[in-house]
């Protein structure tokens, strides 16, 4: 019986919840019917009133968003932040990171962004420590002692220790390991008396000697156990490289174009270890092309951020304003070296009338950069600059009549002869670049107005070496790089024309006794104002003898796609510096609130 009284109760209550829910339609129908639908015939008399207001909503909504983004510059401004991946590409092949060997465009920027010298330049292009904390010069001038910063480690964790330097040492100096800069190191002692402190003792004072620490130190126990003859050639140097470097190596990968032409990308990331500190940015490609027609299509491509290894803008890209162009000087010298020891150059009269005759500031002119001359043996601002001794000014006047007194008078044909019949004629032999090639024309045509004749040679990269090599020209066009130091000792020195000179790099066969020991005393001298006066006698002999012709400051030309912050057109002494404060680059940027001072 309760059962069944329950099932009818629950039947009742169900019923009855049902009317209500029935009620509530109906209300609700009832409601809308009244309230909503017979009102809607008034909506017409105040649609304009509604209209006006939701209209007067949506501009302060707008106003508002414009109001806040245009307030938002005087509290926000793009600021450069870390993070991003770079790809400049380079003129080259990439064939041995090692810096004992690293050599070309594509090697030394691989080298210098792995690995760490014990000094390195500051962006005012002076020398300061990189590995290494401080560094002092006894009274003697011929005992260098340094010491390492205490937080130094490689890429792979390993402390880096004077072990380590040594080691870097004895393998330049090894003829063994041939490496392209063991005679610089001949008779150079260097050791250590801890792990922190390395002590270089030299043959003779030479005041210059800090600026060879920057060369990159490898790591001892890696290439401890490996042969002297085999140094060149381990797998380290090209695809294992370990360094202290702000970026550590990861891979290198070779692809081929349609035309079955190479390309190299070399992947670096950077170094959670880098004593300076990580990094801004996450990693860096450089690509290695063979040729500029290819590197330059890649860029238009947006494939790589940045160029380098070009003499001049592509001609398509000089309108371009979305490119960026960093005009970079270097501490070099652009020079006309006439070859004194033989031909009609071998006489000074010939040659201080061919620098009389060359308007240096027409060639700067149309250099396409802005350049600063260069008008001595010495750079502008150097330790022992003098402008008393500058070469001859232009002058072609007094050229012509210098070349009319030394016996040479012109002909039918507007050139010059001597009384024999010979002809005033040299070679002049440069790099067959648009820059190299515009300045030879240039003086080709500013010499034919004194009547000289000049025949040009413009050469492609292996045959120039060989010119070089074997000093097989008349008069050559070329820059040389100087650096931050006055010691121009290889440049000039009679010992440097030598066939047996490791470098012969005295590209005029400059031979001067009086020059010779200036360049000596200057070189050894550590006080600064001894040294610029020992040089006087070279500039003073350099500017009556003539073995060249001084034109302008070169420059390292960038190309980007966008500004990099962190890089700046301050002078370098060599391509690969442009490195020195890759830790601090970027390439983003994102809005930032400007602190209140």
């Amino acid at each position: 019986m309760n059962i069944r009284r329950f099932k009818l109760r629950f039947r009742r209550n169900v019923r009855k919840h049902k009317r209500q829910v029935e009620g509530i339609g109906v209300e609700a129908e009832r409601q809308l019917e009244n309230n909503f639908l017979r009102r809607l015939h008034r909506l017409g008399p105040v649609r304009k009133f509604v209209t006006i207001w939701l209209l007067v909503v949506l501009l302060l909504g707008l106003g508002i968003i414009i109001q806040t983004r245009a307030l938002s510059g005087y509290y926000q401004r793009l600021q450069p932040v870390p993070g991003g991946i770079y790809s400049e590409g380079i003129l080259g092949a990439y064939t041995n990171a090692n810096p004992v060997y690293a050599s070309g465009g594509v090697n030394s920027a691989v080298s210098h962004l792995i690995f760490a010298g014990l000094l390195k330049y500051d962006q005012n292009n002076q020398l300061t420590g990189d590995l290494a904390s401080d560094w002092q010069v006894d009274k003697t001038g011929e005992i260098y002692t340094v010491h390492l910063r205490p937080d130094v480690k490689w890429s792979d964790g390993q402390p880096v220790t004077a072990s380590d330097v040594v080691f870097t040492y004895q393998v330049i100096e090894n003829p063994d390991a041939d490496s392209p800069f063991t005679a610089g190191w001949q008779n150079v002692t260097v050791t250590s008396t801890d792990d922190r402190t390395i002590v270089f003792t030299l043959p003779n004072p030479l005041s210059s000697f800090p600026y060879s620490l920057t060369t990159g130190i490898i790591p001892k126990h890696v290439l401890g156990n490996v042969p002297m003859d085999q140094m060149r050639s381990v797998a380290f140097n090209t695809t294992a490289p370990i360094g202290a470097g702000p970026f550590k190596f990861e891979s290198v990968q070779v692809d081929s174009d349609s035309s079955g032409k190479q390309q190299q990308a070399v992947e670096l990331i950077a170094s959670q270890n880098y004593h300076w500190g990580k990094p801004k940015l996450d990693r860096i490609f450089i690509h290695a092309f063979s040729n500029e027609k290819q590197m330059i299509h890649s860029f238009k491509n947006q494939e790589i951020n940045a160029m380098a290894g070009l003499s001049s803008v592509p001609q398509e890209m000089t309108k371009d304003n979305a490119i960026i162009k960093y005009d970079i000087p270097l501490t070099a010298a652009t020079d006309v070296f006439f070859k004194t020891g033989s031909g009609v150059l071998a006489d000074a009269k010939v040659r201080q009338a061919l620098v009389s005759g060359t308007d240096t500031g027409t060639i700067i002119k149309n250099a396409g950069f802005i350049a600063t001359p260069v008008n001595e043996a010495l750079l502008k601002n150097q330790l022992g600059y003098d402008p008393k001794y500058q070469q001859l000014p232009f002058n072609p006047a007094k050229a012509m009549l210098g070349l009319d007194a030394d016996g040479w008078a012109v002909g039918a044909d507007g050139y010059r002869y001597n009384k024999t019949g010979q002809q005033l004629t040299f070679g002049l032999y440069t790099p067959n670049t648009d820059e190299y090639s515009r300045i030879a024309r240039e003086l080709q045509e500013q010499w034919k107005q004194i009547g000289v004749k000049v025949d040009l040679h413009l050469q492609d990269s292996s045959d120039f070496n060989a010119t070089l090599a074997y000093h097989s020209y008349d008069a050559l066009l070329y820059s040389i790089s100087i650096g931050v130091d006055p010691d121009v000792f290889v440049y000039w020195d009679s010992t440097q024309a030598d066939v047996r000179s490791p470098t012969r790099l005295n590209f005029s066969e400059y031979k001067s006794a009086t020059a010779d020991a200036s360049l000596e005393a200057g070189r050894t001298r550590t006080e600064p104002a001894l040294r610029a006066i020992k040089y006087q006698p070279f500039l003073k002999d350099w500017q009556q003898d003539a073995p060249a012709v001084g034109l302008y400051q070169p420059r390292f030309l960038y190309i980007t796609h966008t500004k990099v912050f962190g890089l700046d057109s301050n002078p370098i002494n060599n391509d690969a510096n442009r490195f020195d404060n890759v830790q601090n680059w970027m390439i983003n940027e994102a809005p930032q609130t400007i602190k209140s001072q």
